[in-house]
């Protein structure tokens, strides 16, 4: 099942639970806008290349839209599509005022020089510039884009509509960005992971953690679940994977990798087979890279008594009936990865006010924002008597549907 129908069938679910009315269940599924564009652009060696756009704009209800903007040869209208109705539900479940969008281009970029990435990340914002804005859809750095991507795409839109910081988060901090957004899905997965255990009067300190992906999420997860006293026993990436029973070094190993060396050539840990990494022995589960690696095929091998969905979508829905039918506790995307979007909030209101907050701040509420939206969650789950996905899926779909309701829908 690919990502928009998993993503679409959860909404359903969440719809039946609400009993919403038919109608207005199918006008929240039908996104808002859909732009398609053709970005050509010359590449160094004086050739012409055609790389196709997308930004799917789901739903305004509550706010902006927002949503990052990935690079990636996979990119689809699909997934787009999928990735931008989840951003709805995400940004409701995280109290905070936007609505969804996502956005990307069909491209390697691993392949393209920087000058060629340039050229067309100001392309593709010449294409959209009068369908996005600072109240109106608010793009953010995804899958192989970065705060350079958002320089250039600030630069851009600005030579047409003025200065405008806030048209765009997860900015370098010379530009506006905010302290603290490099972590901030990282440190929003440990404080959901926090919440989560303490639920069952565990904590991170003395839990073992198998973390898939040690890109920006999984390798600032590893890291602040360490300095919390978690042992990380596991750890796996593109290059390969390691394990040590005994805890690996997370200081050793950023090291080590931040001098240019690859996971697998890290001496404090043992290579192991990247296919045993998701059903290795261990308290704590945390899939931080591309989404659809727990499927039915690996599922009932999993052993992880706690999921984490640090990554978009990791969990096929079939997976999914496996794992709670194992009594296996998922916490679900839409929540657990949702301090990334919460932290460029925190960014779009201090470039609106003019006013920037210090690091300490912004992990603070950070920290308020997450428990507070796990509070909710199990609110939901326990007027409802469903499970997390489910608990979060009614509460952004229910914020989202009395918003769409107050503001009159059929008008």
């Amino acid at each position: 099942m690919n990502a928009l129908a998993a993503t679409s069938r959860n909404f359903r679910r969440a719809a039946r639970l609400l009993d919403l009315d038919p109608k207005l269940e199918k006008s929240l599924l039908i996104p808002f806008r859909e732009i398609k564009v053709e970005c050509t652009i010359p590449m160094d060696d004086g050739k012409l290349a055609s790389f196709v756009g997308f930004r799917v704009q789901h739903d305004n209800a509550r706010g902006p839209m927002k949503g990052g903007i990935r690079y990636h040869p996979e990119v689809d209208p699909d997934e787009v599509n999928a990735l931008a109705q989840l951003m709805t539900w995400k940004t409701a479940v995280a109290a905070v005022p936007y609505g969804g969008a996502k956005g990307g281009i069909g491209c390697s970029p691993g392949e393209l020089s920087r000058s060629e990435l340039e050229r067309l990340t100001r392309v593709f914002t010449q294409k959209i510039h009068d369908l996005i804005g600072t109240h109106t859809d608010v793009p953010a750095p995804d899958m192989g884009t970065n705060a350079q991507t958002m320089a250039w795409m600030l630069d851009e839109y600005s030579k047409f509509h003025g200065h405008s910081p806030a048209v765009v988060t997860g900015k370098p901090i010379d530009l506006g960005g905010s302290l603290g957004r490099d972590a901030a899905t990282g440190r929003g997965v440990m404080f959901a992971t926090e919440a989560l255990l303490a639920e069952y009067g565990k904590s991170i300190s003395g839990s073992t953690f198998v973390i898939q992906g040690f890109g920006n999420v999984g390798s600032w997860a590893a890291q602040l679940i360490h300095e919390r006293g978690g042992k990380i026993t596991a750890l796996g990436d593109v290059t390969g994977s390691i394990r040590n029973k005994a805890g690996i070094d997370i200081p050793a190993l950023m090291k080590h990798r931040n001098d240019g060396g690859a996971l697998k050539d890290f001496h404090g840990a043992e290579v192991m087979d990247s296919a045993e990494l998701l059903v290795l022995d261990c308290d704590v589960l945390v899939p931080c890279a591309l989404g659809g690696v727990l499927n039915k095929d690996n599922a009932p091998d999993v052993k992880a008594k706690f999921i984490i969905e640090a990554a978009n979508h990791p969990t096929d829905p079939e997976a999914d009936e496996i794992l709670t039918k194992k009594g296996v506790i998922v916490l679900p995307d839409i929540y657990a990865n949702s301090g990334g979007v919460i932290v460029s909030y925190f960014e779009w209101v201090q470039n609106i006010q003019g006013f920037m907050w210090d690091e300490e701040k912004v992990n603070n509420e950070l920290e308020k924002y997450m428990r507070s939206g796990f509070h909710h969650t199990k609110a939901m789950c326990k007027s409802l008597d469903c499970n997390l996905r489910m608990g979060a899926f009614t509460l952004g779909v229910n914020r989202v549907a009395r918003a769409t309701l107050l503001r009159g829908w059929e008008a």
